[in-house]
């Protein structure tokens, strides 16, 4: 696979996901940003914990939607993350999501 068939796959899969989470959000109360992933949750619960003077962050959400273009399956029932950086929880208050304007997505 090219590295130009790569960027397009990559595109093709923003969009893809992009409508898939515009069709679910309202499903969801939590979206939850960690370093490595994007999520949608219904419960989300988030510890700090100390391990040898290391500060760490645990999450533990259920009822879940994991932003992944890589993972077949993203609904999940639960899911734990342990991070040592920020993690941003923000209640949704579910506004109505349209496609951006414009050729933002090569369409």
């Amino acid at each position: 696979m090219s590295a130009e068939d790569l960027e397009k796959y990559e595109t093709e899969m923003e969009l893809t996901l992009y409508k898939e989470y515009r069709d679910i959000v309202s499903q969801f109360s939590y979206v939850v940003e960690t370093e490595r992933r994007f999520y949608l949750a219904n419960s989300v619960d988030v510890a700090a914990r100390n391990a040898d003077g290391e500060v760490y962050f645990e999450v533990r959400m259920s009822d879940a939607w994991v932003w992944d273009m890589y993972r077949p399956a993203r609904f999940v029932k639960n899911v734990r993350v342990l991070t040592f950086k920020d993690v941003n929880v923000e209640e949704l208050d579910k506004p109505d999501l349209r496609l951006p304007e414009g050729d933002q997505f090569g369409s």
